[in-house]
């Protein structure tokens, strides 16, 4: 369901201001139909909020495209012009360059880059948020990038796991988890993955495919003798949508 100032909007209200047939169309179905309520204080929000979703799915299925290789934080790799490779296998933006320069390069020299799962998330949320807001106010809020995993995250980014999530919406971060994973494989005790809307998600590592699929390549790296299958968790990591719209409409006047 969702909300402005107290009043549930229909999907033909928002069909008017969004493409017919377009995955932005599909996320506002999907919220509409969520047993979670959205809310919102005028319209500008809430289709910031579907567009910069439509954003995130668009940058997942770039990243698969340019085949960015998975690995390890050992084994991870950065392009030097515009990263520092750090001992523990993140990505730190460099003084001297520009952070939607910096961003961009995954995708224009993706072959240049190596890394884990979460970190490739945190490069598809910046990634889309680079597309959505302009240069300027993307470099001014996000000068410090680290890209390593969920504890590394600048909190400008407003990115919060929400619980007991029943239905997740396109553009959510979902996981999937590994509980018996093989010790020596423990790159594989989850997958995190973006729903895409279509039924299927995108995980780093795995591509872009079903959450069975997802499942079945978790649970080909159990331990021996394992009984308990990977399973998606209930929960959904978003970025903070709202002060993200606060500050790109703050922009224009």
């Amino acid at each position: 369901m969702i909300k402005i100032l107290g009043n549930i909007i229909s999907l033909n209200s928002i069909a008017e201001k969004v493409p017919a047939n377009s995955i932005e169309l599909v996320v506002a179905s999907r919220m509409i139909s969520n047993n979670n309520t959205f809310y919102y204080s005028n319209i500008n929000e809430l289709l910031f909020e579907i567009d910069l979703r439509s954003r995130i799915i668009y940058a997942s299925r770039e990243l698969n495209k340019n085949k960015l290789v998975f690995s390890t934080f050992r084994e991870s790799r950065c392009n030097p012009m515009f990263w520092k490779r750090t001992e523990e296998g993140g990505f730190l933006l460099k003084n001297d360059v520009m952070p939607s320069a910096a961003i961009n390069d995954i995708y224009n020299n993706t072959y240049m880059y190596r890394t884990e799962c979460a970190t490739a998330i945190i490069i598809v949320f910046y990634r889309a948020i680079v597309k959505k807001l302009s240069e300027y106010r993307f470099n001014k809020m996000f000068s410090n990038i680290y890209l390593m995993n969920w504890k590394q995250l600048d909190s400008d980014l407003g990115v919060r796991t929400h619980s007991n999530v029943l239905a997740s919406i396109p553009g959510d971060c979902m996981y999937f988890k590994n509980p018996e994973v093989d010790p020596l494989k423990m790159e594989w005790q989850g997958e995190n993955a973006i729903d895409l809307g279509d039924g299927t998600y995108y995980g780093h590592g795995i591509g872009i495919t079903t959450a069975d699929r997802i499942i079945d390549a978790l649970n080909s790296k159990r331990k021996a003798g394992a009984t308990k299958s990977a399973y998606l968790l209930d929960t959904a990591t978003r970025l903070g949508f709202r002060h993200l719209a606060e500050l790109h409409y703050l922009e224009r006047y």
